[in-house]
């Protein structure tokens, strides 16, 4: 497929609201407490007659600080005891999650995620992997995909080892920005040294990919400043990179109050430095996968998306759409046969259900035949930038242009536009709608039209 993407001011302006990610569909926000433990395992059970590998996610909340830009569900303390009760609860969920699964379904997909994986002690993440292990088949170093988030400030050269010797072959590194007054002002100084030394090693110990996070649109950023923290991790050759926009929500995410308003770059900067940034990675040879993701051309990302089978979760994009996942710890979200399931958000809660014996999945959704027919059309589109009608027709007994009347209305002004092109037998999405694609893909969004009001989303741009 072409996998260029093209930039227009306008454009972006004009359509440049808020939506969702798509991580899902449904999204969270349409999760009902009328799914409970009970409907879970119903799911569990239906899913072991499919066979299907496993995928598990691992939500670990500490952070030794906050950053002030974060709207992830975390715990930030300099409190090291509190790992240990938390563990604890994680061995029984992941004991009493284990129970629903057949033995011969192997986990090829596992990620650590947080807050910050890495509070924990060397001997903390030896034996959670060894404990997972001791529940869970994982499929051998070839197969499986094995990730982890890091933060360069809490780890070193040894950590890099040790997550290497218990089984993690890929690891993102948060970075954000290199600028010493942007990482001031939203508390994450981070020297660019302590990084380097994290990839470094990653290379010695022979993980097969790196990933790197930015964020653009923070405190103090200029075009040139965050160019400059570009250049420094171009130079490096990580295998993905992500660019995030930071979505300023102090009204939702109270750290981010600690940001002033008046220092944000201008919603005109913002889009100069996405981009300046568009440019040069599509210059230094990455391909653009889609939302804040770039790849180098022979990433498994890049890859999967050349043959049509890159999926969405979660965790972001993944090669592991057959995989059911389970989700492990505090607010974690699980994909289990046709359902969604997340667990506690609160971690008294959490302990609370764990301790009792009970799963601490607490809401959730069972996907009804539309919400499949359209997460599928969405997925199409935000993985590949294009469906094919009659496959859909032919997968579904559905006529397209009947089913979808309303979503080919809406996407009638984007054709007009440039944005996609639309035939009789194919929805492609142009170069001029990619950075757009969750416009596009909202068009198929059956719980959107019923809302009135601010939805809750970040901007799309």
């Amino acid at each position: 497929m072409e996998q260029s993407v093209s930039f227009d001011l306008e454009l972006i302006r004009r359509y440049d609201q808020s939506g969702p990610r798509y991580t899902s569909y449904p999204t969270a926000v349409e999760f009902s407490e009328a799914f409970d433990e009970t409907a879970y395992k119903a799911a569990c059970a239906r899913s072991n007659d499919s066979g299907r590998p496993l995928s598990i996610y691992f939500h670990i909340p500490f952070c030794d600080t906050v950053c002030f830009y974060c709207a992830c569900n975390k715990i930030a303390t300099k409190d090291r005891s509190l790992a240990p009760p938390y563990l604890e609860r994680v061995y029984r969920e992941l004991a009493m999650q284990s129970a629903l699964f057949d033995r011969s379904r192997r986990v090829e997909q596992l990620h650590w995620g947080g807050g910050t994986p890495t509070f924990l002690s060397h001997a903390q993440m030896s034996e959670l992997m060894d404990v997972t292990r001791r529940h869970f088949d994982l499929a051998g170093d070839d197969v499986g995909e094995f990730s982890i988030e890091i933060d360069p400030r809490e780890a070193d050269a040894s950590t890099v080892k040790l997550l290497r010797n218990i089984g993690f072959n890929r690891m993102s590194l948060g970075v954000q920005d290199f600028d010493l007054k942007v990482q001031t002002a939203v508390n994450r100084v981070q020297t660019e040294a302590e990084t380097m030394a994290v990839l470094d090693a990653a290379i010695a110990e022979g993980f097969r990919s790196t990933s790197i996070d930015l964020i653009y649109g923070l405190p103090f950023q200029t075009v040139a400043s965050f160019s400059n923290t570009l250049e420094r991790v171009i130079a490096v050759n990580p295998q993905r990179l992500s660019i995030f926009n930071y979505a300023h929500l102090p009204e939702r995410f109270k750290p981010q109050r600690r940001i002033n308003d008046a220092d944000l770059p201008a919603p005109e900067v913002k889009l100069d430095i996405l981009q300046s940034t568009i440019s040069r990675l599509t210059e230094a040879g990455y391909v653009y996968i889609g939302m804040d993701h770039f790849a180098r051309p022979d990433d498994e990302l890049a890859l999967a998306q050349q043959a049509g089978t890159l999926y969405r979760n979660f965790q972001g994009y993944s090669t592991h759409a057959d995989c059911d996942l389970i989700g492990i710890g505090v607010t974690s979200i699980g994909k289990v046969d046709n359902t969604y399931g997340q667990n506690r958000r609160e971690l008294e809660e959490y302990y609370a259900d764990i301790d009792a014996g009970r799963l601490a999945v607490f809401r959730g959704i069972e996907l009804n035949r539309d919400d499949l027919i359209r997460r599928d059309m969405i997925t199409k589109l935000i993985c590949h930038f294009q469906l094919d009608i009659r496959t859909a027709e032919a997968t579904w007994g559905i006529q397209f242009a009947d089913y979808f009347a309303d979503a080919l209305t809406k996407l009638q002004g984007m054709a007009n536009d440039g944005l996609v092109e639309i035939t009789p037998t194919q929805i492609r999405i142009l170069a001029r709608g990619r950075l757009l694609v969750r416009n596009i893909c909202m068009a198929f969004d059956a719980y959107l039209a019923t809302k009135t009001g601010p939805i809750g989303f970040s901007k799309v741009i």
